[in-house]
């Protein structure tokens, strides 16, 4: 295995971690633990005395929130670096037969672009629509890097090319769910319907969703803890539990079609398990009021999910 190979690998397990950090620092509410990007009140590391907040006086420094927020800036770093090494590697050996060139330089773009969406995350004080769009980054990354490294073996039967459109279905219906579920974390919706099947004892209760899928609430907003109203919060918490019905019913269908091939089976059964799992854990989480523990587990779980969607994707799109 060479050196690029074992570069991308990596970054595919750093960058899960990554996105596991960032649910972590999103759900503790420590996405303002440092106020100012990259460092943390002027420094490099989380300062050792609450004077060094004295500049940030609307800010006081709570050191377990900027620690959560400095790991994952470290963390993010080292990320970027990585896809630095692999871009550099992929340029010097371009010229070799089947050495991927285009996705590492635009993996390299991406990351780029992530940092700058970590920089607006504070200096826009956690508005909504670029703290889902840092999510939505990173998912992405993630999905990349993973399509970089798999080298699935070419199916010995034949794919049904039915089954080739419904898996790129699949993973844009799963796509925008991940989408909803952001955008329920970012606009602090989560707890919006306590109780399950119903929400707020109703099946249809008072909803705004002009106001709850409006992207733009102007600048200057502190969004830490949310603006919207309980109607607005209601309906992006009803429209993710919608969203959630439909990804299950598409996804079991793409498994259970993909399992009647067999060279299949193992891809079709990791996204049926995946999908089943996630909405277990969703449904567990309202009965037990957001843990965190369980809110950071189903971000992850998420991850899991859109790499076995993304796995089915490259493996049925592999020439006999």
């Amino acid at each position: 295995m060479d050196m690029f190979r074992v570069l991308a690998r990596i970054a595919v397990v750093l960058c899960l971690i990554v996105v596991v950090l960032g649910a972590w620092v999103r759900l503790t509410d420590a996405g303002l633990g440092c106020p100012d990007w990259p460092g943390c009140y002027g420094q490099i590391v989380v300062p050792g005395h609450p004077g060094a907040a004295d500049a940030f006086p609307n800010r006081p420094l709570e050191s377990g929130k900027a620690w959560r927020e400095m790991i994952h800036r470290y963390a993010a770093g080292t990320l970027g670096l990585l896809v630095l090494g692999l871009a550099v590697i992929a340029l010097s050996r371009r010229e070799r037969p089947r050495q991927p060139v285009a996705l590492p330089l635009f993996l390299l773009g991406l990351v780029i672009f992530q940092a700058l969406l970590g920089m607006w995350t504070v200096t826009l004080l956690l508005k909504p629509l670029v703290v889902t769009a840092h999510l939505l980054g990173g998912m992405t990354t993630l999905a990349l890097l993973f399509w970089l490294v798999r080298e699935p073996a070419a199916p010995a039967t034949p794919v049904d090319p039915g089954v080739k459109r419904f898996a790129l279905i699949g993973l844009v219906v799963l796509a925008l769910q991940i989408f909803l579920g952001a955008w329920v974390s970012t606009n602090y919706a989560g707890l919006s319907c306590p109780d399950f099947p119903t929400c707020q004892n109703r099946f249809w209760p008072p909803m705004d969703f002009v106001t709850a899928f409006d992207p733009w609430h102007g600048l200057g907003v502190n969004y830490e803890g949310g603006v919207l109203s309980n109607t607005a919060r209601v309906a992006i918490h009803v429209t993710h539990r919608l969203g959630a019905v439909v990804t299950l019913a598409v996804l079991l269908w793409l498994g259970i079609r993909a399992s009647k091939n067999t060279a299949l089976g193992t891809a079709g059964g990791l996204v049926m398990g995946g999908v089943i799992l996630q909405f277990m854990v969703g449904i567990i989480m309202v009965a037990t009021h957001l843990p965190i523990p369980l809110a950071v587990a189903h971000n992850a779980f998420a991850a899991l999910l859109l790499l076995a969607v993304v796995n089915l994707n490259r493996v049925v799109r592999v020439e006999n």
